[in-house]
């Protein structure tokens, strides 16, 4: 299970429940909604605030008055992905790997606002997308040594780095996605698109690549060499 939810690492963030109707929103969820859609479609310098209150279908003045510049509407947008994140994650742990993967094959079209406004946040340098980092970071490391510990997993001679490189191979779709919808020939967040790197993915962390221990061997042999010349 485990496995299964790092394959799909950034797309367990909303699997639980479709979104409430807009009348069941107040206005400033429904601009905070509206804000995380448009500058995950547009990117932040292109979307207005009157364009995010004609989406949330509220006043210009209303969107200022609720969060006080864009600038502040984009802070409360990050502090709200960073809390979905956290608190949506456990979803995939506490549900059956078969119906979990079901679900989301069945509907990706529920994570598309959250995935392009998580490709936002990654490629920002600033303090939410650091955090953000860190937080991938840390609830993989989490998970890993939660699998050493119950067997599930391998161990490693580096748990942190292993940790990082589990961590960018969930994140390379969504920073990269158009370079891989190119060589796909489809959306990455399609069930044809989706259904064929699961098993591929899965593949390389259940079974791995090599057939034999000789690259490791190699790569371990040369390592200590360069350590024995440093003593």
């Amino acid at each position: 299970m485990r496995a299964i939810e790092q394959a799909f690492s950034l797309l367990n963030v909303r699997s639980a429940s479709a979104p409430p109707s807009p009348d069941d929103l107040t206005a400033a969820a429904r601009i905070r909604d509206a804000a995380v859609r448009l500058f995950g479609e547009r990117g932040y310098e292109r979307t207005s605030v009157r364009d995010i209150a004609s989406q949330a279908g509220v006043s210009p003045a209303l969107v200022i008055h609720h969060f006080g510049s864009k600038d502040g509407l984009r802070d409360q947008c990050d502090r709200w992905m960073l809390a979905q994140l956290s608190e949506k994650r456990t979803d995939a742990l506490t549900a059956q790997p078969r119906e979990t993967i079901a679900q989301w094959l069945n509907d990706p079209e529920q994570f598309r606002p959250l995935v392009d406004y998580l490709a936002i946040m990654l490629t920002d340098d600033g303090e939410h997308g650091r955090t953000l980092f860190d937080l991938l970071l840390g609830e993989t490391r989490a998970l890993l040594d939660a699998g050493v510990a119950d067997g599930s997993m391998r161990p490693t001679d580096d748990p942190e780095a292993r940790a990082l490189l589990v961590t960018l191979h969930g994140i390379a779709p969504v920073i990269l996605r158009a370079q891989l919808e190119r060589a796909l020939g489809g959306d990455i967040l399609s069930s044809a698109v989706l259904g064929r790197l699961a098993l591929p993915s899965l593949e390389l962390y259940t079974h791995g690549l090599y057939s034999d221990s000789t690259m490791l061997d190699a790569t371990r042999a040369a390592i200590d060499a360069e350590q024995d010349k440093e003593h």
